[in-house]
């Protein structure tokens, strides 16, 4: 029986990871529910047409062997000069023929909408999730990292793709020694000028939501993958922090009323999310509860600090006022979201607070033109 490539069978989609890796994979899935709403057009303020994307699965046998987004984000395109088309999700048995099946789809959709490169995974976009694992494979991945095992950058680069874009994602042991160093002469000046770090309230979650936005947009306009995100968007992606994010480990730095850097972290719910097959039930509610009591590992979602204030001695201040909060809710590691070589700074900054390299990440892209002419 030949292989049978489904379009927008959300079922075989969301299983075929599961089928493809086995259960000791240290892969995880989003949440069955927000996986689904994400892939949604309709929902999804993303995409401006529901054309802009669909996602395939393989079947082998009626088995689920492998999987893929295709997507073109027209914000994207548009502000940084690119015709690229984009896959993501991309998961799949160690299996050539299985691989090109689903790539010739995601590129034979780049195609149809006029663009000329193809690249991923964008798990959906720049703005979040992005890359293929190419190192640090033994490490299991934090809430908003990706994972794929060994085989997956080989499957690709066998196919034609090359990697570009590389990134690194830390590990961060709390109360290592470097982070006492943070609150330096600079810091303290901040503070006596009235600078102030505090916590995130749960009642004002979403007020401070929009100062995370706002500070986003400023501080990434110069990322070369970052489109802005309007309210709509960044709440529609945000809306469930609400119910997760805990309160002490998410601080935000203020010169008077104007927020000037925010650290967003929440519990790293990866652990029972593979606890329970990323399905919500009625199980994994009770799951849940008896897990936020157990839980010492947090994700970082995003950093970021106005960029006015660059060189002020914020980064210092933010970093601390991070750590110290991290130690008093009894945390003991922080995992954090990609960091692009290109962006020596802030790799200065995760090495200076002593955090670790965990994942090596690279983009892997090409000519259209040419992986039609290699289809020939």
């Amino acid at each position: 029986m030949p292989d049978e490539l489904r379009e927008r069978d959300f079922d075989s989609f969301f299983q075929a990871p599961f089928e493809a890796y086995g259960p000791t994979s240290p892969f995880v899935s989003p949440l069955r529910s927000d996986l689904q709403r994400f892939l949604d057009p309709r929902r999804n303020p993303t995409f401006a047409r529901a054309e802009d994307i669909t996602y395939f699965s393989l079947l082998r046998d009626g088995r689920p062997i492998g999987r893929i987004v295709a997507q073109v984000h027209r914000d994207a395109n548009e502000r940084h000069g690119t015709r690229r088309s984009q896959f993501g999700f991309f998961d799949c048995i160690d299996d050539p023929d299985a691989a090109r099946t689903l790539l010739a789809a995601a590129e034979a959709f780049g195609r149809r909408h006029g663009a000329d490169e193809i690249a991923g995974n964008f798990n959906l976009t720049g703005n979040h999730p992005i890359g293929v694992v190419t190192g640090g494979f033994e490490n299991r991945p934090y809430l908003e990292q990706v994972y794929n095992p060994p085989h997956i950058p080989k499957l690709l680069e066998g196919l034609g793709y090359r990697p570009f874009f590389p990134m690194t994602t830390h590990e961060l042991w709390v109360g290592s020694e470097p982070a006492a160093g943070l609150l330096g002469d600079k810091q303290r000046r901040l503070l006596e000028k009235g600078f102030r770090v505090e916590a995130i309230s749960r009642w004002k979650v979403r007020a401070r939501l929009r100062d995370c936005r706002a500070l986003l947009n400023l501080a990434f306009a110069a990322n070369p993958l970052f489109v802005p995100m309007s309210e709509k968007e960044f709440l529609f992606y945000a809306k469930d922090l609400t119910w997760v994010i805990d309160p002490r480990i998410t601080v935000l730095a203020y010169d008077g009323p104007t927020a000037v850097g925010a650290f967003v972290c929440v519990p790293d719910l990866n652990p029972l999310f593979k606890r329970v097959d990323s399905r919500l039930s009625a199980r994994a509610l009770l799951e849940y509860f008896r897990y936020r009591r157990a839980c010492r590992r947090a994700a970082g979602i995003y950093y970021a600090v106005h960029p006015g204030y660059a060189n002020r001695g914020v980064n210092g201040l933010m970093l601390h006022a991070m750590v110290e909060a991290l130690g008093r809710a009894g945390y003991t590691r922080l995992g954090g979201t990609w960091i692009a070589d290109a962006n020596p700074a802030s790799l200065r900054q995760v090495e200076k607070l002593g955090a670790r390299p965990y994942h090596r990440l690279h983009l892997y892209g090409r000519s259209l033109r040419d992986a039609a002419r290699h289809a020939a």
